[in-house]
């Protein structure tokens, strides 16, 4: 019984511990119930879909704040930092972006299966960059690989978004975007859509031929 508790105990104190919760412990030597862990996460990797298709509910704020936690944990250029993240899921915000966006881009709400410009999302995630940073692209992509990795592990779906991301930036949606609130030198520079998914899309092949090691 008192292995038991044990193994619980780390399967619930290693997530924590990946998304800066136990920062300034140091780490265990190996376990099996850490090998176990290892093999998770590369499920979650490998597992992972972009979602174009949600369940109405926005995702909840506690997860949210996890998952960003995870964002901002990833890896950067001299611990700069160069982001900001705000995270929105008032429909009433969404849906009126999506009205402009509608109205610029008619043909997309021809599409049944349309609800918003987030593809469908309930709540997304904008990311903001540092323009005075070269490395703040990357160490901006690196804070979404995190996002999304972890959000996948808590049975939540998300979409990387880049054209919505340009209409927001277009004088019709000036008001939108001034409403995100970044700070002066930072200027947005994608968006992600989370929710649960309502659909399970189907593996893509990838170029393993792509990848070679050098001798």
């Amino acid at each position: 019984m008192r292995n038991l508790k044990q193994t619980a105990f780390a399967v619930l104190l290693l997530p924590l511990m990946a998304c800066g919760g136990g920062a300034q412990q140091q780490a265990p030597a190996e376990t099996p119930v850490q090998d176990s862990l290892k093999n998770q996460v590369v499920e979650t990797i490998m597992t992972r879909r972009s979602v174009r298709q949600y369940k109405p509910q926005a995702v909840e704020r506690e997860k949210m704040q996890t998952i960003v936690e995870c964002g901002i944990n990833a890896p950067n250029a001299m611990n700069k930092q160069p982001w900001e993240v705000r995270v929105v899921d008032n429909a009433d915000y969404i849906n009126g972006v999506t009205e402009l966006y509608k109205k610029a881009n008619p043909k997309t709400a021809e599409d049944p299966a349309f609800k918003n410009m987030f593809r469908n999302a309930p709540t997304v995630v904008f990311i903001g960059h540092d323009t005075k940073s070269e490395s703040s692209p990357f160490d901006c992509g690196l804070l979404a690989e995190n996002m999304m990795i972890s959000a996948w592990s808590m049975g939540i779906g998300s979409c990387c978004l880049g054209s919505p991301a340009r209409f927001m930036k277009t004088p019709e949606a000036a008001e939108y975007l001034q409403k995100l609130g970044f700070s002066e030198g930072y200027e947005l520079l994608y968006c992600i859509g989370f929710g649960y998914p309502d659909e399970a899309p189907a593996a893509k092949p990838r170029e393993a031929a792509k990848v070679k090691f050098v001798e």
